[in-house]
């Protein structure tokens, strides 16, 4: 007589233990273990909350709504994620560097991976609205040493605290956006206007759940880098005005000492302006790491 199958009644007290069993031959070790552990996290929740099946309809009607808020211009699930401090905790365990280095931080959900190439001294700033900036930028390596032909893209947001593909009836295609190259000398500079500090968008399911909860939502004001060069690590960062209020309550957890700046008092053509200088300071990339 054939010998029956083990198998575990699936109960509140067996719940997460019968799930878990589903992925002992998984072929992805890792990937089944991640799973398997957020997956007896949710099922830990659910008995101690001990949610109705109503309540737990919002639950599923609340991601349903993320998910339908995503598009081409708008990442729902990226700020959900950046909002819960996940995507920084990611970016903190991932990428740990020497304390001269220039540190990672999230890209946030406005990245577009097609900003425009533009020209060493060119501006951004494609209607011109706002106080003046301008920004010299220098890469180099821990020893000092200029990296030439890194490639550098830079987003932000306007005056007003909206990125242009929050407003793309309202701001030029490509507004405060551009992709850069540097010199021979690790540099390049370029023109932008300064930014504001914005609030992070309410308006869609995060937000809303979140500003409910009452969640600050403030963002200080900051500009977007990402550098590239072979041979490094990529860095992701942003640098912040170290005049803004909200320094302290940043509500996607990007803001570290090493990256608040002075936006030095300047002139542009003759009209009031902000300067800032910049250095990224890149590593080399470990063996068998993706630089």
């Amino acid at each position: 007589m054939a010998e029956r199958a083990k198998a575990l009644t699936f109960s509140e007290a067996t719940s997460a233990e019968v799930f878990s069993e589903r992925f002992s031959a998984g072929s992805d070790g890792n990937l089944s273990r991640l799973i398997a552990a957020a997956v007896i996290h949710v099922h830990d929740l659910i008995k101690q909350f001990r949610p109705t099946q109503d309540e737990w309809r919002k639950v599923i009607a609340f991601l349903t709504d993320v998910g339908h808020a995503s598009d081409e211009r708008r990442q729902e699930w990226v700020l959900l994620s950046d909002l819960i401090g996940a995507s920084a905790l990611v970016e903190e365990i991932n990428s740990r560097r020497p304390k001269a280095a220039t540190p990672n931080t999230i890209r946030g959900p406005f990245f577009r991976n097609d900003a425009p190439a533009r020209v060493s001294g060119s501006s951004i700033s494609l209607d011109g609205i706002g106080e003046p900036l301008a920004v010299a930028v220098r890469v180099q390596d821990l020893d000092g040493l200029a990296i030439a032909g890194a490639e550098v893209v830079t987003w932000q947001a306007n005056a007003e605290g909206f990125y242009e593909n929050q407003q793309p009836d309202l701001q030029p295609e490509h507004n405060l956006r551009g992709l850069f190259h540097t010199d021979i000398d690790g540099r390049f500079h370029y023109r932008s206007v300064m930014p504001s500090g914005y609030g992070v968008p309410d308006d869609g399911p995060v937000g809303r759940l979140l500003a409910e909860a009452g969640y600050p939502l403030r963002r200080p004001a900051n500009l977007h880098f990402v550098v590239r060069a072979k041979g490094f690590e990529t860095i992701t960062t942003q640098i912040y005005d170290a005049s803004d209020p909200h320094l302290g309550e940043d509500a996607l957890f990007g803001v570290r000492p090493e990256l608040i700046v002075c936006f030095e008092p300047s002139e542009i053509d003759g009209q009031p302006a902000k300067a800032l200088s910049l250095t990224f300071v890149m590593v080399r990339a470990k063996p068998g790491r993706a630089a």
